[in-house]
């Protein structure tokens, strides 16, 4: 596409997504998870990956339902080195985060997975 880089992940952030832009930025993000209880979810995609751009408006709309988890989104092009540290075979990849440490992995945009992944851990932390 033609378009402005800027409007790339339009589609991609709402809701309460936060976009992680750096590896400090995750490190931070991490720890205000952990000091305030909240799992994290990441959602590694890439905007030129179709499944992708079609889980997106899904993963803001969870964003919304469940306020008590952290939704992050990691661009794998942005974040490559980082992105490869996490050895993402595929896009979209989902990690499910508590006090840092992962607890769940989700791979491709499997929409009713990932609603029964997420309503898992809120299960798990009651």
């Amino acid at each position: 596409g033609n378009r402005a880089d800027s409007d790339q992940h339009v589609e991609f952030v709402g809701g309460n997504v936060q976009p992680v832009t750096s590896k400090e930025d995750w490190d931070q993000k991490l720890s205000e998870a952990k000091r305030d209880g909240k799992i994290v979810i990441a959602n590694f995609s890439a905007a030129w990956c179709g499944p992708c751009r079609m889980l997106a408006p899904f993963y803001c709309e969870l964003s919304e339902k469940h306020p008590s988890l952290m939704f992050l989104l990691v661009d794998v092009d942005e974040l490559t080195e980082f992105s490869s540290s996490w050895d993402i075979q595929a896009t979209p990849t989902f990690f499910f985060l508590k006090d840092g440490q992962q607890i769940d992995k989700l791979v491709g945009a499997n929409k009713p997975e990932l609603q029964k992944k997420i309503t898992a851990v809120i299960d798990s932390v009651k």
